[in-house]
């Protein structure tokens, strides 16, 4: 009998922990680096349309990107982000070493990527240097209870196209790496 007792306290104590650890309950998620997609999401060798490398339900942009630095962090209690990206530039094509025609972007808290419960939360848009700069210090609201696996995409918000300057808005092209958590 006193086995089992003790079996039960070691099971709940290891649920507890695991619950404990859960990031859907930790307040502060930071990331340490930002780095480019490397993956465009089209093969010109195929007749059909690819995509090479989605974050969940969000599509990468469609030239490969690079990030010389940056970093981003979240309050999943308060809503509270902010990031920055340095050198994020296309790499290749005509664009290749530039911010290419984007003009502003948008950070995004992905929650519960990939599942049915994904959650993609957007801050305002942001201006994008020619240098491919970024700085962006506010809220983002509707972040879930549980926000498990939360990962942080820099998006394409405008163009400088004036005749559809939202034409690629929502692909992602940099994503935080190095992720932290702390209760």
């Amino acid at each position: 009998m006193k086995q089992q007792s003790n079996k039960r306290v070691a099971l709940v104590g290891f649920v507890l922990a695991a619950v404990c650890a859960s990031p859907a309950l930790a307040a502060d998620v930071h990331w340490k680096h930002m780095v480019g997609v490397i993956t465009a999401t089209d093969n010109p060798a195929t007749q059909t349309a690819e995509n090479f490398n989605p974050v969940g339900n969000v599509n990468p942009a469609t030239f490969a990107w690079s990030a010389r630095d940056g970093h981003a962090r979240v309050n999943l209690d308060t809503g509270a982000v902010d990031f920055e990206v340095h050198g994020l530039v296309v790499i290749g094509q005509i664009f290749s070493g530039t911010a290419g025609p984007v003009n502003a972007v948008t950070g995004t808290l992905v929650c519960n990527a990939g599942d049915q419960t994904e959650a993609e939360l957007d801050t305002s848009d942001v201006s994008f240097d020619d240098q491919g700069n970024a700085r962006f210090s506010g809220l983002i609201s509707g972040i879930p209870a549980v926000c498990a696996n939360p990962l942080f995409l820099i998006r394409i918000a405008t163009i400088a196209d004036p005749q559809n300057p939202n034409g690629a808005r929502g692909f992602w092209i940099a994503t935080g790496t190095e992720r932290s958590i702390r209760p």
